[in-house]
């Protein structure tokens, strides 16, 4: 929250219970179900505060196969991300292959790279178990 803070936002009661709601978050998350969790806070609330954590590095966006947001905690630096095309589960890596390819990339790129995201989509090990999620 402290970063919000330092940015001129209020700490607010409903985004504090986001951001608690949040913590707690090992794998990925809709708005949705954060308002399926607290009904008292209002969407557009949900949806400024994710897009706020957002801004400051603190949530990825991703889009699923379909093309819905899902949302994770970014929880290391840089890092990209696995999405179960079954079950939206995400998972977060860091590989330093991805990182040599894109410096190979970049060489043959004409300017600079100034960032990247990569996502795999894949199917998880719960999935590919046949676990419920």
């Amino acid at each position: 929250m402290a970063v919000l803070e330092d940015r001129g936002y209020r700490s607010t009661a409903p985004r504090r219970a986001i951001i608690e709601i949040l913590d707690g978050k090992l794998d990925g998350f809709t708005a949705e179900e954060i308002g399926n969790e607290l009904p008292w806070v209002g969407r557009a609330t949900i949806f400024r505060t994710i897009k706020l954590l957002r801004e400051v590095g603190i949530v990825c966006r991703l889009n699923l196969v379909d093309g819905s947001p899902r949302y994770s905690l970014s929880r290391v630096e840089h890092h990209h991300h696995t999405v179960c095309v079954m079950c939206g589960n995400v998972g977060e890596f860091r590989a330093a292959t991805m990182e040599r390819l894109m410096r190979i990339i970049g060489n043959e790129i004409p300017g600079d790279i100034v960032g990247h995201r990569i996502e795999l989509y894949v199917t998880c090990e719960r999935c590919v178990a046949g676990e419920e999620n």
